[in-house]
């Protein structure tokens, strides 16, 4: 089932008596269409929009304008319960009292009309749901009885069981463990291709998304920021944004500027760049994008060396970088170079992103030119719509990159609580000392 979202835009009314103009825009303006039988990501940090997305494709919350289709059918204004939609929750929504069997079957038993079954139906659908998610043998156990994973299948089945339209899945791994997380979404997988349920997965885990989607829609307050195949996305972002949500170790960034299609960081030349116009940019260079070189170009100065197995992690510093540290991922033959107080590093230009310093977005150069135009060429022939964010990008407060931002130390709870001790305990001794004063100036004008 093709999924397609028009100018879908949600805002909630303001709580503040005071000021009833501020209201809260959850969606704005959101255009997508999700291809039938896909397995799309929504992913961004808490509070983008994502979920709020997911509840109006749902019918749980009603957009405040906008249009949504399932295929050719106009789903705006229609009931959660007539969508054809399957709908996991992030803390499962089990009833406890419960068997597994009976949460399975619940959905089943609400149906009316021409569309209820037999018992005999509705127990075959329960029982091929159990083993699609391999839980049949807990069907007479209670959810208490189950695992945080066990739950989590039982309630996939729950919502598989309806044989939905569409699937839709919010955050449904937050509350499992690192080994069971991981376990579970190769079984979201696995159930959605031989489903091939159109199906849409909320997280804000970057790995999460990019190991299972088809497609991950990057979002930032409530806008489209970029979509894409995972990987097209992670090689090719389209502004500064996408280039720091993506990748573990996160991007390392950097202050430059281009001169003559030469990048310089600080006073190094460190990169040809060839078709970049001459101005400041932020320059994200990846862990990987490293090369340990005595002839190097960029200098940084040895902080730690980690140990990572096969990898080595070199962390430094730089006195352009906007991180804290600098992480250069080289491998173990490469340690040999990395003794001194400093290193130097030649840099991957594939892994090099040069972004506007005004706009933050993308400065594309040399090779990174046709690469981007090879992937709007494939995105075109699968019939996908390249969504970069055009325009500046959404703002918070305290969201835009500052070189030189001055450190504010912040007082802890503890040291403002014992501060106001000190402040009413010398309130309380002025107020001692004013009484005995005034007692003292009594007595002399009695002896006089």
């Amino acid at each position: 089932m093709k999924v397609v979202l028009q100018h879908l835009t949600k805002i909630f009314p303001s709580r503040d008596k005071k000021d009833q103009n501020a209201e809260v825009v959850a969606v704005n303006d959101f255009n997508l269409e999700i291809p039938d039988g896909k397995l799309i990501g929504l992913l961004g940090p808490s509070g983008c929009g994502k979920s709020t997305t997911l509840f109006m494709i749902s019918g749980l919350q009603a957009p405040t304008s906008g249009k949504i289709f399932f295929g050719d059918d106009d789903v705006t204004a229609l009931a959660p319960e007539n969508r054809g939609i399957g709908l996991v929750f992030q803390n499962y929504a089990l009833y406890p009292h419960m068997t597994v069997q009976q949460n399975i079957l619940f959905p089943l038993q609400n149906l009316k009309g021409e569309n209820r079954l037999s018992k005999e139906e509705m127990l075959k659908r329960a029982t091929d749901a159990a083993k699609l998610v391999k839980i049949e043998e807990f069907m007479n156990r209670k959810p208490s009885e189950l695992s945080g994973g066990q739950q989590q299948r039982v309630a996939i089945a729950r919502a598989l069981v309806k044989m939905p339209r569409v699937l839709l899945l919010d955050e449904p791994l937050s509350n499992l463990d690192a080994r069971l997380r991981l376990q579970t979404r190769e079984e979201i997988r696995r159930i959605q291709k031989d489903t091939k349920i159109t199906t849409i997965f909320v997280t804000h885990d970057q790995e999460e998304a990019m190991s299972i989607s088809d497609y991950i829609v990057v979002m930032k307050l409530g806008v489209i920021m970029q979509t894409g195949k995972p990987q097209r996305v992670y090689d090719d972002p389209a502004n500064l944004f996408v280039a720091k949500f993506l990748g573990t170790p996160p991007i390392n960034v950097f202050t430059g500027k281009v001169e003559s299609e030469k990048l310089y960081i600080g006073g190094e030349a460190v990169l040809d760049v060839p078709g970049a116009e001459d101005q400041e940019v932020y320059v994200g260079i990846r862990p990987e994008g490293f090369i340990l070189s005595a002839e190097g170009k960029l200098t940084c100065n040895v902080s730690g060396i980690d140990v990572m197995g096969r990898d080595i992690s070199v962390v430094s510093t730089n006195e352009n970088s906007l991180n804290p540290v600098v992480r250069s991922i080289i491998s173990a033959d490469e340690l040999g170079n990395a003794a001194g107080a400093t290193v130097k590093f030649n840099l991957k230009p594939a892994k090099v992103y040069l972004f506007n310093k005004e706009t933050e977005s993308r400065v594309y150069f040399g090779e990174q030119v046709a690469l981007h135009e090879t992937i709007l060429a494939e995105m075109e022939a699968e019939g996908q719509i390249y969504t970069p964010h055009d325009g500046p990008l959404p703002r918070e407060a305290d969201d835009r990159v500052e070189a030189d931002k001055p450190y504010v130390e912040k007082k802890s709870v503890f040291s403002k609580v014992k501060g106001l001790f000190k402040k009413n305990a010398a309130e309380a001794d002025k107020a001692v000392e004013k009484p005995s004063l005034e007692a003292e100036n009594t007595d002399n004008e009695v002896n006089e």
